[in-house]
């Protein structure tokens, strides 16, 4: 995309119309752990051994360039069907990659395998990634998902994280279980995996509920989980919108705030803070069901992705994990190893959050802000620093406080077009020193001040 296309400066002598932005320097909250950022694949991805191997260098590069030390969630809708084999499969893998499941997905008949496992260390090592395991609850055994959770366990050794113990229970019912099955049901079925799963590997570490959006599935979880130490983290997921084929996930939904969000977050955080254990978003992107053409892989995804990414950051959350894989619409990272890979703009909004990592956010205040205009304001050791996002196709003024400016570079995330599936503009950017700013449309801007 040319410069030519983005406003020729981000600084004015008059915005008496502007937004007015207080910083508060003397109140902090909550700091952004460094594994903040992570991706989530689905279970069935381990079908293809070679996937995450040291074999698959771009892949390899492609994590460390978001982050260096991330985390890798396996799980999703696939790992109600996989099964663990403790014998390797002959033949070929039944797949080279495997997208995020949808109704459509052909899920059937995955195995995962020591190899895959034994590769999966040795990519994580390369990496500096750590890995959140998903096992097969909704239509697997206590038996096997004993023998693959030491299998996990002794193979991945310090990369894993934890276990998680079925995915999205709180949509099974109607599914894999009757509709009756309630909250204290799931936690029942949770509590005799885990009972059997520590009878073998006693020094096993568990995350949960992992739910879709159904959250007394979550607070019973967390007020069960507080009295077993070995579990250590709670999960969720979020989607913005959904299904894909709904006519009401469009675009410019996306880009709208949403309340429900900022609402869920505090029950979500709420529930940790009681229960006295992190919470992390383990599984989550634009639109449920793949993603929409036309949404999920524009510049939109990528300014909304980084802004959901700072409002978990901001609420307390210890991580966000983007669903992805394959070539489905919404995944940061497109195509495989023999066609090669992809990074879809949702990867630039990544990397753009993740120049936060390790920051405390400092209280701030915005006034007259239109809706799609949000600022977060943080610092570190070395900096302090405003990222400002403008999800609208104006160009918004914001008016900081007087005794803050702006110093020098700032790093622009922006495009021509919401709808835009080409590499949005990300590049540092000269800034005249002022608290008198223009934001361009469509972007997100990083300011040092």
């Amino acid at each position: 995309m040319a410069a030519s296309a983005l406003p020729g400066k981000l600084f004015a002598q008059d915005l008496s119309h502007a937004a007015r932005l207080a910083i508060d320097l003397e109140h902090t909250g909550a700091t952004i752990p460094l594994d903040f950022t992570g991706l989530s694949y689905e279970t069935a991805q381990l079908a293809n051994p070679a996937f995450f191997s040291t074999e698959n260098k771009a892949l390899i590069k492609l994590f460390r360039d978001l982050s260096p030390t991330g985390v890798l969630r396996l799980g999703g809708g696939s790992s109600e069907f996989t099964t663990f084999s403790s014998q390797e499969v002959a033949g070929k893998p039944p797949f080279e990659v495997f997208g995020p499941d949808t109704s459509k997905t052909v899920k059937r008949g995955t195995i995962n395998t020591p190899l895959a496992f034994r590769n999966l260390r040795a990519f994580l090592d390369e990496t500096g990634w750590r890995c959140l395991y998903g096992l097969n609850l909704g239509q697997g055994t206590i038996e096997n998902a004993v023998a693959e959770a030491a299998a996990v366990h002794k193979i991945l050794g310090p990369r894993l994280i934890a276990l998680q113990i079925g995915n999205e229970p709180d949509s099974f019912r109607n599914r894999y279980r009757p509709a009756s099955y309630s909250p204290a049901d799931y936690f029942g079925e949770w509590n005799a995996f885990r009972t059997a799963i520590l009878a073998k590997v006693p020094d096993a570490k568990f995350a949960g509920p992992d739910i879709s959006n159904k959250l007394p599935y979550f607070t019973t979880f967390a007020s069960e989980a507080s009295r077993h130490p070995e579990v250590i983290l709670l999960t969720s997921h979020y989607y913005a919108m959904g299904p894909a084929s709904s006519p009401k996930s469009t675009l410019e939904k996306l880009l709208d705030s949403s309340p429900k969000l900022a609402t869920d977050l505090m029950t979500i955080m709420s529930a940790g803070d009681a229960a006295r254990l992190p919470y992390r978003m383990s599984e989550g992107n634009s639109c449920w069901d793949g993603g929409k053409p036309g949404v999920s892989d524009t510049l939109a995804s990528a300014l909304w992705c980084a802004d959901m990414m700072l409002q978990f950051a901001q609420a307390g959350a210890a991580g966000v994990n983007l669903h992805g894989g394959g070539n489905g619409f919404y995944t940061p990272i497109a195509g495989g190893p023999s066609t090669g890979f992809t990074k879809r703009p949702e990867y630039y909004g990544i990397q753009f959050a993740q120049q936060l990592a390790g920051s405390t956010f400092l209280k701030t205040t915005l006034a007259g802000a239109p809706p799609r205009l949000t600022a977060y304001a943080l610092q570190n050791r070395r900096r302090r620093s405003l990222v400002v996002i403008n999800k609208s196709d104006d160009v918004n003024g914001l008016i900081l406080p007087q005794n803050i400016h702006t110093q020098s570079n700032a790093v622009l995330l922006a495009g021509i077009a919401f709808d835009s599936k080409t590499t949005p503009l990300f590049h540092p950017i000269h800034v005249p020193r002022s608290n008198l700013l223009q934001i361009p449309a469509r972007s997100a801007t990083l300011f040092p001040l």
